[in-house]
């Protein structure tokens, strides 16, 4: 169990994919800048990744090991995916039609975001088991969601802040975003993996 919590911890907060790895800055920084599409992208990254993370280890383990297809596990692993935001497309489409009007384009990128495929790839390289995927897959979704959240909540207040003109936008974006970053890399050498 102690094991498990190192791995959602190292995932969500020492190697978080965004301020670690620089992976997902499309959708980091197309949906932060409100509150409210920066959580709901949040919850939906989080529950397409742990779902698809889930059944492509299944699939991974149960069906292209014993049949040593493992080469096609970018192939597969992007189809479980996209059938995932597939659902979350209809359902949220659905459910909060205003949410989903608000995310766009982003929300269909959800199915090339690299983070989406590094998760169920790192997963079958480093042959962790069910729990621990579930696990990885949480933590990397959650550590998402907080550099959503962070981020959307430091651009609105940017909205209000005299900023040069030269900066406004996405470069002073993309300084904050170092900035969190370098506070990000105080949670390096905590849990050694």
């Amino acid at each position: 169990m102690e094991n498990l919590f190192e791995l959602f911890i190292a995932a969500s907060l020492i190697n978080n994919f965004v301020f670690t790895r620089y992976l997902g800055l499309c959708i980091f920084f197309g949906v932060t800048k409100k509150m409210e599409t920066a959580v709901g992208m949040s919850i939906t990254f989080t529950a397409v990744m742990v779902i698809s993370s889930a059944l492509s280890w299944v699939i991974y383990k149960a069906i292209m090991i014993p049949l040593n297809l493992t080469f096609l596990k970018i192939v597969i692993f992007i189809g479980i995916v996209a059938g995932f935001v597939q659902a979350a497309d209809t359902i949220m489409r659905k459910v909060s039609p205003g949410l989903y009007y608000k995310l766009g384009i982003y929300l269909a990128l959800i199915t090339t975001n690299c983070i989406i495929l590094a998760v169920p790839l790192i997963n079958a390289g480093e042959n962790y088991s069910f729990l621990q995927s579930l696990s990885f897959a949480l933590g990397s979704g959650i550590g998402f969601a907080l550099a959503l959240i962070i981020m959307a909540s430091i651009r609105e207040r940017l909205e209000l802040a005299d900023v040069p003109k030269s900066f406004q936008g996405l470069p002073i974006a993309f300084v904050v975003t170092g900035l969190i970053a370098l506070a990000f890399l105080g949670f390096s050498g905590l849990i050694t993996l």
